[in-house]
């Protein structure tokens, strides 16, 4: 079984900063894309950031210039440094991962369990 371990939740103030962290584990030979998404409370879950393996990012624009996603192939680990936030950035923050294990012949795709990104005064 594959886990993406999310840490760094919490609370924020407005214009301060935050890291969130995944890190991926489990029989991994190889993961593709990367990435994180969030869902506010009765919204819709929405893509944040990705990056590819190649590096390649993509955001949405609510976040461009302010957020950035980064990874460490070694850790199997994905960040999202979080500049800048605003009080509408509040959600749940989840890890996303297309991974291949060993022994398989494609790439699935992986939820983490989410972590809370409160941004209050």
């Amino acid at each position: 079984q594959v886990y993406l371990v999310e840490s760094g939740e919490g609370l924020v103030q407005p214009g301060g900063s935050l890291r969130l962290s995944c890190a991926a584990s489990g029989g991994i030979f190889s993961i593709n894309t990367m990435g994180w998404y969030r869902q506010a409370p009765v919204k819709e879950r929405e893509l944040v950031a990705i990056i590819t393996s190649g590096r390649n990012t993509n955001y949405t624009d609510s976040v461009k210039g302010r957020f950035t996603v980064s990874r460490d192939n070694a850790k199997k680990t994905v960040y999202l440094q979080m500049n800048s936030p605003k009080p509408e950035d509040t959600a749940v923050y989840y890890c996303n991962a297309d991974v291949l294990r060993f022994g398989a012949y494609k790439y699935y795709n992986y939820w983490g369990q989410g972590t809370q990104v409160t941004v209050s005064s």
